[in-house]
């Protein structure tokens, strides 16, 4: 369910479409007996929502998963190159 916001609308979003899209929106819209401007910024947030979220949330598959947590709860010893790059890392930031 879309949020409904409390904001007033103040700005304004212009975008080109094809005659037939414009029809299918047109149609969407009178369907769900909304205004094509109101069914056109709801969609986008439900968009730009997903896409956020999307972006935000890693997903492994269950053997991945398993990989990570063995990774976390079993974790190898620091190659020599990574005690070097630990070491010049403390030696920069002046760390005891």
């Amino acid at each position: 369910m879309p949020q409904v916001s409390a904001q007033p609308r103040s700005e304004r979003i212009e975008a080109r479409a094809t005659p037939d899209v414009l029809a299918l929106v047109r149609r969407a819209a009178e369907l769900q007996g909304r205004s094509v401007s109101d069914f056109v910024v709801s969609a986008a947030e439900q968009a730009a929502r997903a896409a956020i979220t999307e972006a935000q949330v890693v997903r492994l598959s269950a053997e991945d998963q398993a990989r990570f947590v063995e990774a976390l709860l079993s974790p190898l010893e620091p190659t020599p190159a990574m005690v070097r790059a630990h070491e010049r890392r403390r030696r920069l930031l002046g760390e005891p």
